[in-house]
């Protein structure tokens, strides 16, 4: 099972957005996935389809005892998934971990093991998923450093603006001295740049800069500005079912991201749950 957190130390650079662009790849794709959101906002769990009201324990619940708790039973099936693609295949399994206010008891940052292993310790009972992503809050909190804990992947959100190239530059560095005592499964670390502006001569600049700062760290693909993101979201729909060319090509966007993020040579988890 690979665990990929999507991460920003600065809020409002489109990290939910991109989590919700790889969960779209990822349905698309035929990939059993399950996602966690861990933003105490839960705007993810929105963007999912999910009403906060349903059955079953949200994440943060989840957390207190995760010894107690079995993940996948609590997990609800995506609003996505009724919905087939446009040439009539069937899309893969998308369960959703909600997202809810409880998760920012755990913000206070902490070395205990105990504290950042209690997601680790439910994604024992994750074994039927083959992708996990994580939607962590816009912040260098404890909720983050438990995600980062039991991760194979984190995955850094930037804009190509002054402060957030920044910010990623902070969070670099702490993610790599958190990485060498408390994160042993983490293996890989990189940078999307998202919300980007071909035609910008300053986003020009800023990837220019970011390619000098973060070398082979910072991801080819780059997310263009989209104009009707919002559009999809707010209709809690995926980009690979939203209709015409600029969704389609975000769509490709989001399929080569997951690509360079996911290792389909690992052999597919035999449990699965319709």
């Amino acid at each position: 099972m690979q665990v990929i957190s999507i991460s920003s130390l600065k809020g409002g650079v489109g990290k939910t957005s991109i989590t919700l662009g790889l969960a779209s790849a990822a349905w698309a794709a035929g990939i059993s996935t399950l996602v966690i959101d861990l933003d105490p906002h839960a705007d993810t769990t929105t963007g999912l389809g999910i009403k906060h009201d349903q059955p079953g324990s949200d994440i943060g619940t989840m957390l207190r005892k995760p010894k107690h708790h079995n993940i996948a039973e609590h997990a609800v099936p995506s609003g996505w998934v009724p919905a087939a693609h446009q040439d009539g295949t069937r899309p893969g399994t998308l369960h959703v971990a909600r997202g809810s206010a409880k998760t920012s008891m755990f913000e206070k940052v902490s070395t205990r093991r105990r504290e950042l292993n209690r997601l680790s310790t439910l994604l024992d009972t994750a074994d039927e998923y083959d992708l996990v992503l994580v939607d962590c809050p816009p912040a260098l909190n404890g909720i983050t450093r438990m995600a980062w804990a039991a991760s194979t992947a984190v995955l850094l959100v930037a804009e190509p603006s002054l402060f957030s190239v920044a910010g990623t530059e902070r969070t670099f560095r702490a993610l790599d001295l958190f990485q060498r005592e408390y994160a042993p499964k983490l293996k890989t670390s990189a940078v999307v740049v998202n919300r980007v502006r071909a035609a910008s001569t300053e986003h020009k600049y800023r990837l220019s800069e970011m390619r000098r700062m973060f070398g082979n760290r910072l991801l080819d693909t780059q997310v263009p500005e989209t104009s009707n993101w919002q559009q999809m979201q707010g209709a809690a729909w995926p980009v690979h079912a939203w209709p015409g060319d600029t969704a389609h090509t975000a769509a490709r966007t989001f399929d080569h991201l997951l690509e360079s993020l996911y290792d389909a040579k690992q052999p597919p988890r035999r449990a699965r749950r319709s």
